[in-house]
């Protein structure tokens, strides 16, 4: 049996504001397709616009929690899975507690008196860009984390995932987390999340990758990753092997790179394997967004079971099969995984 509060999750919690988009709207902000980046002010303007449009969809989302609502799906035991991040005391910090706690997450939200955030999820072609601002998810400090009440929750999990974006809000609060971890011999994963994480916040995520036990990233992130790293090679097989060795000095280290439709690449103890993923016709892809989220949250859903490599990867490539085919990072009610 999973015990309660096994897996803690810990990020930028924001609201998805969701919907097909042309290449001109693209255009007119600036965007690159299938890219995740922070909103400066020229973005602004486009949120308004988004929730206009009679398509738009509201969704929890946020790396991190999609993760760990994923898994928690996948788990089916209430109370498996606990989150914690910054959120604002107004209507779309009502939506997300509402949200969690629906989806069966123990959240406990710091909450500030900043607008909570939001993430326009611009869907071009069934391929996904993410623009994000952070409003109320930057303002989460260590203080909420060091709580007795909250510190508790971080004292009861077993398995910790933080994904590469809460290192722009708050890499005391990942490396507090870290050395608990490493002290308690408990496992602690990260994403590399994004280039932009891989490029300009380079000297805090390699500082949080050596308390590591396992890495998430996809191949576009590893390869910009040996890009500032100097490594000189844009073979992922290769690329992974180097990460994985980065990691703390555990039995673990293992570095876990998705790449799309090609196969998933791990590389563990100096030795790469490759899985192969479950491949879907084009017209059956509805949105890729939350699809490398959904992912991790299969895979820890098992690996918090203690189940083999191959089963963490298999429900990896499950869940996020299952979340392409559908809009936003979203699920049926029931998994049906075995």
């Amino acid at each position: 049996m999973v015990s309660e509060g096994i897996l803690l999750g810990m990020g930028n919690p924001l609201l998805d504001i969701s919907s097909p988009v042309d290449e001109e709207f693209l255009k007119k902000y600036e965007i690159q397709l299938n890219n995740a980046i922070i909103a400066d002010e020229k973005h602004l303007p486009m949120y308004d616009e988004l929730a206009a449009k009679p398509t738009v969809e509201y969704i929890a989302g946020g790396a991190t929690q999609n993760t760990i609502r994923v898994a928690q799906w996948m788990l089916q035991t209430p109370g498996a899975t606990c989150y914690m991040g910054s959120i604002g005391k107004d209507k779309y910090g009502e939506e997300m507690k509402k949200n969690a706690q629906a989806y069966g997450v123990n959240a406990h939200y710091y909450e500030v008196d900043v607008p909570t955030g939001t993430c326009a999820v611009c869907v071009t072609g069934g391929e996904r860009s993410l623009v994000a601002n952070l409003a109320a998810a930057n303002h989460y400090k260590p203080e909420h984390l060091t709580r007795p009440e909250n510190w508790a929750r971080v004292e009861k999990a077993k398995y910790i995932y933080i994904a590469g974006f809460f290192l722009t809000v708050s890499p005391e609060s990942i490396m507090l987390v870290a050395e608990h971890a490493a002290k308690n011999n408990k496992v602690f994963s990260m994403n590399l999340s994004a280039t932009f994480i891989c490029e300009f916040y380079t000297k805090a995520q390699d500082d949080a990758l050596k308390c590591c036990d396992y890495i998430f990233g996809n191949e576009t992130e590893a390869k910009k990753y040996a890009e500032v790293h100097k490594w000189e090679t844009e073979n992922v097989e290769e690329i992974a092997l180097k990460l994985a060795a980065l990691l703390k000095e555990s039995g673990r280290k293992t570095a876990v790179i998705t790449q799309g439709a090609d196969p998933v690449i791990v590389a563990h103890d100096g030795k790469v394997t490759k899985y192969p993923v479950i491949l879907l016709p084009q017209e059956k892809i509805v949105d890729t967004n939350g699809a490398g989220d959904a992912f991790v949250g299969g895979f820890l859903s098992q690996l918090v079971q203690e189940k083999s490599m191959e089963e963490c990867v298999r429900a990896g490539c499950y869940a996020a099969n299952v979340i392409i085919q559908r809009s936003g990072c979203t699920y049926p009610e029931k998994p049906d995984f075995n």
